[in-house]
């Protein structure tokens, strides 16, 4: 059972989390939802197409803007009251890494912690168990938040995101966060190289059978666009088959763009598996 705020979901359950961007440099939407009404805007639509949580940000993972820890506050905290408000059941995750800015958007009523730089500020991590808040532990290979890979490397990637992301779990649970209330993610992309990342997609179930719940971030990222040499705009179909393979080696939770074509995808896996019966079944029987 994985237990994220006031959400349960079953160990089988493929979850959507969707991306709200509350930033003007945002990489895929370039801002579309910086101005508040356009995100709660995002977050009607993405409810309506089936997301499980959202996942709201107040500062671009790359390089740009200079957003100090104020000033995201600015950015996530009222926000998420908002949507708290206007959505009493939705799973709502906060990106960030640093722990002051993680004190108010649990206060406003966030669930979950995406600490998405890899325990850089730990004291992430002992806001969520003082808070019964569920949290995301990285792969970041101690990279510094906001900051491109330079020529990364790795005796063995896998077994890098696998050792830095159980060891932050297991702080965090030594801490007091609900077990049940930590993921871990390798990190696509993130102090990675295309082949690096592929190579995560490809031994995924090694992540999995940690136990640990896996949650993938995939979405228009840079290991799809090199792989397949498109650009930001053009690579909603290699995302969705790198989400296809998460799927089918054991990943949970998706951190995306497309909330209703991810959601098919999930669900025909699902299917595929045995976990999730078809809509419909006539084919045949008539």
């Amino acid at each position: 059972m994985l237990k994220l705020g006031r959400g349960e979901f079953d160990d089988t359950a493929l979850l959507v989390m969707a991306i709200v961007n509350r930033t003007r440099d945002s990489f895929y939407d370039n801002g579309a939802t910086w101005e508040e009404e356009r995100a709660l805007d995002r977050v009607r639509q993405v409810v309506a197409e089936g997301a499980d949580l959202v996942d709201i940000g107040g500062v671009k993972a790359g390089p740009g803007e200079v957003v100090d820890a104020a000033e995201e506050i600015r950015r996530t905290a009222p926000f998420v009251a908002k949507v708290r408000a206007e959505f009493p059941d939705l799973v709502v995750s906060v990106d960030t890494w640093r722990a002051d800015v993680a004190e108010e958007v649990v206060a406003a009523g966030a669930d979950v912690l995406n600490d998405a730089w890899g325990g850089h500020d730990p004291r992430l991590a002992e806001v969520a168990a003082a808070t019964g808040t569920a949290i995301v532990c990285t792969h970041t290979n101690g990279a510094v938040p906001r900051t491109p890979p330079h020529r990364p490397s790795y005796d063995d990637v896998v077994a890098s995101a696998i050792h830095d992301t159980v060891a932050l779990a297991e702080r965090a649970l030594s801490l007091g966060v609900d077990r049940r209330s930590i993921l871990i993610d390798p990190a696509h992309d993130f102090d990675k190289n295309t082949w690096h990342s592929l190579e995560l997609t490809r031994r995924l179930d090694e992540m999995a059978a940690t136990g640990w719940p896996v949650l993938v971030s995939l979405s228009n990222k840079d290991f799809v666009g090199e792989t397949l040499d498109r650009p930001v705009g053009e690579r909603v179909v290699g995302t969705l088959a790198a989400t296809a393979v998460s799927a089918w080696h054991g990943a949970q939770v998706y951190r995306v763009h497309e909330v209703a074509e991810t959601r098919q995808v999930l669900d025909m896996v699902a299917s595929i598996k045995g976990d999730r019966p078809p809509a419909r079944v006539v084919r045949g029987l008539a």
